[in-house]
């Protein structure tokens, strides 16, 4: 798209795939080990300040979403990319590319796991995730900024203020722990998501002669919901059903969080 001429980190993908490579290793390996001997940090005033600005990019975004095609004219059904200089095209593409950054913002979400040594937290299913979704949005962004490819990220905005709303009250320490009963209904919501994501993209198959301009994005987007749909489902089944990853309290009966 001749339009990201001279974005930061739009010039090839090699940049973002090193900072993602850098940041799996860091993560997996040479972090924890840094942290081996040493007490875990203390981050709750940072962590507080970073999920409630996390909450405030995300409500930016899912309004610039809207107001750029999905609640100003797309159909929710074969909606193609608008490659023009048109204001409203051009406010598209600034979306994209914000939220594509905003992927590099939440790594953090995994660096402070390891300062504060939960590595416990630091999960295939979260490490995938945090490095799959800036790697494929680079050529989200640089080859259809637009159209229904997107709306997987209008949806993920409006999960993530939810997410990092409850995030965020966490951080704010054991006293407001009672304010989180509605955790599990935050696994349903992201569990919502992917199925929507799914059934939305699927639509394609069943549509005739539908012009969008990047049919191989419509399956990456397909196989990303349906992949993560039976991984969080996985998750599910792990953490609510057999209880592996209740707090102890908990599993004791006591419904105060750690």
């Amino acid at each position: 798209d001749p339009r990201l001429e001279g974005w930061p980190l739009m010039s090839s993908p090699f940049p973002t795939t090193f900072i993602i490579g850098t940041y799996v290793y860091f993560v997996t390996s040479l972090g924890p080990k840094l942290m081996e001997n040493k007490k875990p940090f203390e981050l709750r005033q940072i962590m507080t300040f970073y999920n409630f600005s996390v909450v405030a990019l995300s409500l930016y975004m899912t309004y610039e979403f809207l107001m750029s095609g999905w609640a100003t004219g797309y159909s929710f059904r074969c909606d193609i990319v608008d490659y023009s200089r048109s204001p409203t095209a051009l406010r598209m593409v600034r979306t994209c590319w914000l939220y594509f950054f905003s992927k590099f913002i939440e790594l953090l979400d995994t660096i402070f796991f390891v300062l504060r040594k939960k590595n416990n937290q630091v999960t295939f299913l979260h490490v995938f995730h945090h490095s799959i979704m800036p790697w494929t949005w680079w050529f989200g962004v640089k080859f259809a900024a637009g159209g229904l490819g997107t709306f997987h990220a209008l949806l993920n905005c409006i999960v993530h203020v939810v997410m990092y709303t409850y995030y965020g009250i966490c951080s704010l320490g054991p006293a407001y722990h009672k304010y989180l009963w509605w955790k599990k209904y935050m696994t349903t919501i992201q569990l919502v998501q992917f199925i929507m994501i799914t059934v939305h993209i699927g639509q394609i198959y069943i549509m005739d002669d539908c012009p969008y301009q990047y049919p191989i994005f419509m399956f990456i987007i397909w196989l990303y919901g349906s992949m993560f749909l039976v991984l969080f489902l996985h998750f599910w089944y792990h953490a609510y059903t057999k209880g592996q990853r209740l707090p102890k309290m908990a599993r004791n009966g006591i419904s105060k969080d750690q």
